[in-house]
């Protein structure tokens, strides 16, 4: 099984910053390279991308609504992968889901199998 738990979310200006982290776990989650991914959801409308990162950080992949505003990292000896946010918009604002999967950097909710329980974000303007 694989666990994953977001943290860092909260409350902030529009063009302020925010890092979201989450931490996996789990016996599986150790065995395989899993790649992660960050999605969000607004109340009343579908889960949206928003990045992924590869297993090894070397493969990246980026909504075209936050490219060059977010980024994605990761840090394999502590199981956690961060999203940072900056200039933020109240657009951005949604509860953040953090996932698990093994078929590549994917924009399909569809390609992960493991999901957090998700963070909340509010940029206000």
């Amino acid at each position: 099984q694989v666990q994953l738990a977001e943290s860092g979310g909260g409350l902030v200006q529009a063009g302020g910053s925010l890092r979201l982290s989450c931490a996996g776990s789990g016996l599986t989650f150790s065995r395989y390279r899993y790649n992660m991914a960050w999605f969000r959801r607004v109340p009343g409308r579908e889960r949206e991308f928003v990045a992924a990162v590869s297993w090894s950080g070397g493969g990246r992949n980026f909504a075209d609504s936050v490219d060059g505003r977010f980024t994605i990292s990761r840090d394999n000896a502590k199981n956690t992968v961060y999203l940072q946010m900056n200039s933020l918009k109240p657009e951005d604002t949604a509860v953040y889901y953090c996932a698990a999967g093994l078929r590549g950097t994917a924009k399909e909710v569809s390609a992960y199998d493991y999901w957090g329980q998700g963070t909340q974000v509010t940029v206000s303007s």
